[in-house]
């Protein structure tokens, strides 16, 4: 039973054991793509490579046998680079969105893609969820937002584009007008405590997100309802007063105090809110030239000065945002940035290394060509864009979930549970360093099975279905096509997908590291048609 080092910690295996199984007993994670347990290793990937002392090159951790006296090392920079390198080859010839479009545009990266498929499929209440993870006033910018999401969305190039924003005001409406509205979960009270100064959408929503990481918040406005611009620079035909009360409601029902009629500076000091809580946010909407310094802040170009990524200010303790530091007066920028900079703010408060919000990793298919949008139709509705009927311009139920059906879902169906997405997050890797052309001839969806989708653009020939499908016993099954840098995984014959699994989709789908193979949404389809 050979003994070995990996790290610096020793530890003692079977005879023929791999390096990864000796890794797996000391509770290491090496990462693997192409490695499935109980199969043959493909060392294709190479994102398991390892170095062992006296030994020129790396190893894969997948298939090296263990020998006694090893002294391996699992994470050193030279080992993270060649792992970062290993991945970033793996996305030269990528085809796939792991975030749609719509996400990617939005300033709150709200996960409007999930939203829509829950609205079709009827399950309001994991939506407005979903919405609120990243808005807390839903109901108001699906009325005021001027939807930059809409504007890339890809079903315009075929007809027009989904009513975004109507979808989501229609699943905040329903919640609003419910008789139990939804109110997240609020983690134990930390014995902390946030001064928000300004009560618009930005002091808002960093309130509703603070209050929820158990910061217990005190919001200071000069007016005496909260609001902001959303009260006083809105008309009541935009956004009628009584959805924007409801919304604020829902966020004093988590915990948070408002004090209004106080302006900082005068009636309450800096110094003071300094003095009495842990932490400042100051969110007070534009600024004029001097205001920053008479509250005790620096000035930058545009308001207050702050660091962009983790919005501290010039005093310790003290964040900014909103049109405090930035002149866009969007409000679901300014919604976005109360989200963003309650995060750092969470990350002052723990002791934690204030660094922001993390920015999620994510590749784009770019500009569609020729023929590529009639493929993300091939499994969506034709509809035409749903014209919404009641007074107040919003969708019944009905016709919300055949908007809802037009959804191209161009983001990853596997984009929580993709290795490729997880290890590029971890090393760093860029998506576009050795960008090429796909060998798959671009973006292509293979929809003949009853239950999986294929996108060769997102196969990294690992062959793992291959050798499940092999191993199964499949009469058609799966197998390698073309050669070098053109071999792709296909079914032989040009026969259909269909015929290639019979029996072990499920399994392929379970074991494919990427969103190559994925399930359909039966459900959405089941309910949208």
């Amino acid at each position: 039973m050979p003994k070995l080092t990996i790290d610096e910690r020793e530890v003692i295996v079977d005879d023929g054991a791999t390096i990864l199984d000796a890794a797996k007993k000391l509770g290491l994670e090496i990462p693997t793509m192409c490695f499935l347990e109980g199969y043959e290793p493909a060392t294709s990937c190479m994102v398991c490579v390892v170095k062992i002392d006296g030994s020129d090159s790396l190893v894969p951790a997948c298939a090296t046998i263990a020998q006694d006296g090893m002294r391996v090392w699992s994470d050193s920079e030279e080992v993270h680079q060649a792992r970062k390198a290993a991945l970033e080859l793996l996305l030269s010839d990528h085809v796939g969105d792991c975030m749609g479009p719509c996400q990617v545009a939005c300033p709150a990266h709200m996960n409007i893609p999930l939203m829509i498929r829950q609205i079709a499929a009827g399950q309001l209440r994991d939506a407005v969820a979903t919405i609120k993870k990243d808005i807390a006033l839903p109901a108001v910018l699906g009325r005021i937002c001027p939807k930059p999401c809409e504007r890339v969305c890809r079903r315009a190039v075929f007809d027009e584009a989904v009513s975004i924003c109507l979808l989501k005001q229609y699943v905040a409406d329903v919640d609003l007008q419910s008789t139990d509205p939804y109110l997240p979960d609020c983690k134990s009270r930390r014995n902390k405590c946030v001064a928000i100064v300004g009560a618009g959408p930005t002091g808002l929503a960093a309130a509703y997100y603070l209050q929820q990481e158990g910061y217990d918040c005190t919001v200071v406005d000069e007016h005496e309802e909260p609001g902001g611009m959303l009260r006083h620079a809105v008309s009541e035909q935009e956004l009628p007063k009584d959805v924007l009360d409801k919304e604020i409601s829902l966020i004093k029902k988590l915990g948070v105090t408002f004090q209004g009629s106080t302006r900082v500076g005068t009636a309450l000091s800096m110094e003071k809110l300094r003095r009495d809580f842990d932490a400042v946010f100051v969110a007070v909407g534009e600024l004029k030239p001097g205001d920053a310094e008479s509250i005790g802040l620096q000035a930058g170009p545009d308001g207050i000065a702050i660091d962009a990524k983790t919005y501290e200010a010039s005093l310790p303790g003290v964040f900014a945002g909103g049109d405090a530091v930035r002149k866009r007066r969007l409000a679901v920028r300014a919604v976005a940035d109360g989200r963003e900079a309650a995060a750092a703010i969470s990350q002052y408060l723990s002791g934690q290394a204030v660094t922001g919000p993390v920015k999620p990793f994510n590749t784009r298919i770019g500009k569609l060509r020729e023929g590529e949008i009639e493929r993300f139709m091939a499994c969506v509705s034709e509809a035409q864009r749903v014209t919404p009927s009641q007074k107040d311009g919003g969708f019944t139920e009905a016709q919300a979930r055949q908007e809802a059906a037009r959804c191209l879902h161009c983001d990853c169906r596997k984009a929580e549970s993709c290795k490729l997405r997880q290890y590029a997050q971890e090393y760093g890797a860029r998506p576009s360093r050795y960008k090429g052309e796909s060998a798959c001839g671009g973006f292509v969806q293979c929809v003949q099975h009853p239950d999986v989708i294929y996108e060769p653009g997102k196969c990294i020939d690992c062959g793992l279905c291959i050798k499940i499908a092999a191993e199964a016993g499949e009469e058609l099954g799966l197998t390698f096509i073309g050669r070098g840098f053109d071999v792709r995984v296909a079914v032989p014959f040009d026969r259909s997908m269909a015929d290639a699994l019979r029996h072990t989709a499920n399994q392929c789908v379970a074991a494919c590291p990427t969103g190559a193979l994925a399930l359909k949404d039966t459900t959405w389809a089941a309910n949208s048609s």
